[in-house]
């Protein structure tokens, strides 16, 4: 995503949306926009409307292809200028399916072919973007053999289902793919979890930053920026977001963003040394001892500056493999949580990791989320309440993440009848939330404004006031 080098005005989608030069108050949506083209991650074909997005118990498919997964009939009815271009392949290819990234090119090529290209997005009353603004990083990619050899793949899949002079020659082909690399944003639910990918042509003007004043919510597959600082006016070239997720080093973030993006972060959260004692730091191998020390591959007869302890090379061999036991796992289980695994490693990392040690955090967020899935609503809470202080470490104080934790706490404190405590985090939940999704989302009004009702009910039930 990248910066137009001119002024924007303010958008007018929205009548939350301010004018140019006026004051913009934190949690103001500036910008509200439909996706130029997406997908719904076929994990959850089943199970979420191919169309809106929303998860449903019962789901209607469709009776042609039997691939694609609906609401009802008007989500069908919607769906259907853009599903009957890839209805009848999805059914001859049945019962393999398209890779999701094969789907996007798929509909990408379509959306083209059928005036895509004089399609305009726009991120202001007067100004947008449109498919030929966006980069392609041919150079790039033609250097990235990891995802050469992924264009490649897609290329062969594609062929074989689109005719052939419909089918882009490769150089064309690389061109579709390097722009919607780099200008997908990931479609997540109200609890950030992503669902599938989408392209928007005009937020792909807003550029990245690890400590961003903006950020991009969901409601279905409408994408809302929504500001997280109070800013002095609306200056499209200065609005920033977050690419990543800003729970690393500054080394794995500037690299994560190099392999995605090819761009390196200079953002003030960048070009501030990092405190490493706490990002990789062990705790002092004396138990009496709260100091935390940096170790690398010259720490030998180590002494803990405070206590005077020495770390001998036992301990520093044990630090070094439970560091790298817990990145296989965190590498083994990606996206998918194991509880009785992210508790082995919490118990290997205890006396060793200090408790902001990113590989701890990452560990601890894995299992709280399983603790939650599996209903060990005790491990959730215990895992969740130390989670508090280290989100508040790495993340903003206005944050969704930290929002939904306090959301989650809140409910499992009450589960364990401690109201009082429960409130205590729905407030902070409250607090965020307003700001990161605004009282008239889909989240405070389903999750927020009833715990709201039910905590107003346990103080008068308690006679609490």
């Amino acid at each position: 995503m990248e910066e137009l080098k001119e002024s924007a005005e303010s958008s007018t989608n929205s009548s939350e949306m301010p004018v140019k030069k006026e004051t913009v108050p934190v949690g103001t949506t500036i910008l509200m926009e439909k996706p130029f083209v997406y997908v719904l991650s076929c994990k959850f074909r089943t199970e979420c409307c191919d169309f809106c997005f929303k998860k449903n118990v019962v789901m209607m498919k469709c009776s042609n292809c039997k691939y694609s997964y609906y609401c009802d009939k008007l989500c069908q009815k919607h769906a259907w200028p853009l599903h009957k271009q890839e209805c009848k392949t999805l059914k001859q290819i049945s019962p393999r399916i398209l890779p999701d990234a094969a789907r996007m090119l798929f509909r990408l090529i379509k959306k083209l072919e059928n005036g895509g290209l004089t399609y305009k997005g726009y991120y202001s009353e007067k100004k947008y973007r449109m498919w030929k603004d966006l980069m392609s990083h041919y150079t790039e990619l033609k250097n990235d053999k990891g995802r050469m050899d992924h264009i490649s793949s897609l290329y062969a899949i594609l062929s074989d289902v689109l005719n052939e002079d419909l089918m882009p020659n490769f150089a064309e082909f690389m061109g579709l793919y390097g722009r919607m690399c780099v200008n997908s944003f990931n479609i997540c639910n109200q609890e950030l979890q992503s669902l599938g990918t989408g392209i928007y042509i005009g937020a792909s003007i807003i550029d990245h930053s690890c400590q961003p004043n903006a950020l991009a919510i969901f409601e279905g597959t409408t994408l809302l920026i929504r500001t997280v600082e109070k800013l002095p006016y609306l200056d499209w070239l200065k609005i920033r977001i977050s690419y990543i997720d800003v729970l690393a080093s500054i080394e794995e973030r500037q690299k994560e963003l190099l392999e995605t993006y090819y761009f390196l972060c200079d953002c003030p959260k960048c070009l501030i040394p990092e405190n490493k004692k706490e990002v990789f730091g062990a705790v002092c191998s004396n138990p009496t001892c709260d100091n935390v020390v940096y170790i690398d591959d010259d720490t030998k007869g180590f002494k803990c500056q405070k206590c005077n302890s020495i770390f001998s090379s036992e301990f520093i061999d044990l630090f070094k493999s439970v560091v790298e036991f817990t990145e296989m796992h965190l590498r083994s289980m990606k996206n998918i949580s194991y509880l009785d695994v992210c508790k082995i490693c919490l118990k290997r990392q205890k006396g060793l990791l200090n408790k902001y040690h990113v590989r701890h955090m990452k560990i601890l967020d894995l299992a709280f989320e399983a603790a939650i899935d599996l209903e060990d609503f005790d491990s959730a809470l215990e895992y969740g309440l130390e989670l508090v202080e280290s989100y508040n470490k790495y993340y903003p104080i206005i944050h969704p993440l930290t929002g939904l934790l306090h959301l989650k706490l809140c409910k499992l404190l009450l589960y364990k009848d401690k109201t009082v405590d429960g409130i205590s985090h729905l407030r902070k939940a409250s607090d965020i939330l307003k700001i990161t999704h605004s009282v008239n989302s889909s989240l405070y009004k389903s999750e927020v404004f009833p715990l709201i009702q039910r905590c107003k009910s346990l103080l008068n039930k308690n006679g609490i006031k």
